[in-house]
């Protein structure tokens, strides 16, 4: 009888693009972010020879930190049985998150919680991998009572049961093949930060915004907060490049006490912005709440910081929140993000995922189309956030057509990173990061 194939060893990398350079990604709270990915690479003993690619996403320091939160976690996968992990997901996520001495360090949030995520996605990219199908498609065709079963509802029931999450996914599943037709066909809705980074000066800021109109996108983003006098110059010259008709959101990367951000916001209501997005700290539901009352009907979005479907579940209760940002690289991978996705449905409240980074772009597309497809079949007012930077480094690359995502259809999660971008940007001893020390020496 043949042995069964193991995972035989957990690489982790410290990758860091030095975006800082150009100021993309610069926003009120983060001036100066170079994108950085703790990289994780799962390899087998499996005939295929399939890897399994995923990260954490960071902007620079402490991404060392991650990168060793990651190799933390080898004993509790190396080794393990192959078909017993990617059979039974749900069951493997739980495990890293329960671990009662792991979870001490959290729980469920944090530096551990990231790494379990990251390790957690870089299995279903191999499960993918070994299916052949993208990971939307992968979830997509699970029945519901497989769907479910992904999920751990522990602090969840109050607001969500299995026995509420399988009838809304069973409702769902007549028009998923109609459904994916039209996401192959159509794509899905996405809109761009690329003009908004608050290191740009007015000059950039609206010619970008004019080139993105012209690419299709209805809607673009601006970072705001460091400077109200700056906000509205900006927004205003914003606003004059695309007209009345684009939507324009805004971003304040939690750099605001509650009544602060309420009376800054009303000095911008004159520029119609659709969204105020992190208006303050992930963590105030409460905040969020008074925010939403007092700039309505301005809409609130947050997310991108929420650190577990807890707190998620808070926001959705407490009516604190609009729009529902999920990150593929911030909560415990794909089996919780699954989770707030049945949350954000039960609410009735729509999901419009943060991609502001090196290589989200490639992973949250996946669980959109999924939620498209096979949770909530609405793609109205649901839009992915989409940033032209640092594609050229991924395997996969997202592929956008006339400001929509076009679905990918390569086996995998989308994760990988080129080898020979691994090399040069490995820090600090890729050759980007040599010849950028030995520049200020």
């Amino acid at each position: 009888m043949a042995r069964a194939a193991l995972i035989t060893t957990l690489d982790c990398l410290d990758l860091r693009f030095p975006t800082s350079a150009t100021l993309d990604g610069s926003d009120a709270m983060n001036p100066d972010p170079d994108y950085s990915a703790a990289y994780v690479i799962l390899r087998t003993d499996d005939t295929d020879g399939l890897e399994g690619h995923a990260f954490c996403f960071t902007i620079g320091r402490g991404n060392d930190v991650v990168t060793a939160a990651i190799g933390a976690l080898r004993p509790f996968v190396v080794g393990r049985p192959l078909d017993e992990v990617l059979d039974h997901l749900g069951r493997f996520s739980a495990e890293l998150i329960g671990d009662s001495q792991l979870r001490w360090l959290g729980p469920e949030k944090g530096v551990m919680h990231m790494a379990i995520g990251a390790v957690v996605n870089a299995a279903w990219d191999l499960a993918a991998k070994r299916a052949g199908k993208p990971v939307w498609k992968l979830l997509s065709d699970l029945t519901p009572k497989q769907l479910v079963g992904l999920v751990d509802f522990r602090y969840l029931v109050d607001a969500l049961s299995p026995e509420e999450a399988l009838e809304l996914l069973e409702a769902a599943e007549p028009g998923r093949a109609e459904r994916e037709k039209t996401l192959l066909r159509d794509g899905y809705p996405a809109y761009t930060t690329s003009p908004g980074w608050l290191g740009y000066d007015d000059a950039k800021v609206t010619r970008l915004a004019r080139q993105a109109v012209a690419d299709g996108f209805t809607q673009i983003k601006l970072k705001v907060g460091a400077s109200l006098t700056d906000d509205v110059r900006r927004f205003r010259a914003a606003r004059e490049a695309v007209g009345p008709a684009v939507r324009i959101a805004v971003d304040a990367n939690q750099r605001w006490n509650v009544n602060e951000a309420i009376a800054w916001m009303g000095a911008l209501a004159e520029f119609d912005p659709y969204w105020i997005e992190e208006p303050t700290s992930p963590d105030d539901v409460l905040g969020h709440a008074a925010i939403r009352r007092g700039v309505a009907p301005v809409k609130v979005a947050t997310g991108e910081h929420v650190q577990n479907r807890v707190v998620f579940k808070q926001l959705l209760q407490a009516g604190a929140v609009d729009i529902v940002q999920i990150d593929a690289a911030r909560v415990g991978g794909v089996n919780e993000n699954v989770a707030i996705l049945l949350l954000a449905a039960k609410f009735g409240v729509p999901v419009c995922p943060h991609a502001g980074g090196v290589g989200l772009c490639e992973l949250v597309q996946h669980l959109s189309m999924f939620d498209f497809v096979a949770v909530t079949g609405r793609i109205e007012d649901r839009v992915i956030e989409y940033v032209d930077h640092l594609h050229e480094h991924f395997a996969d690359p997202v592929r956008i057509k006339g400001g929509r995502y076009q679905a990918p259809t390569r086996p995998g999660f989308g994760a990988e990173i080129l080898p020979v971008s691994r090399a040069r940007y490995l820090f600090p001893d890729g050759p980007v990061w040599q010849e950028r020390m030995e520049a200020v020496q």
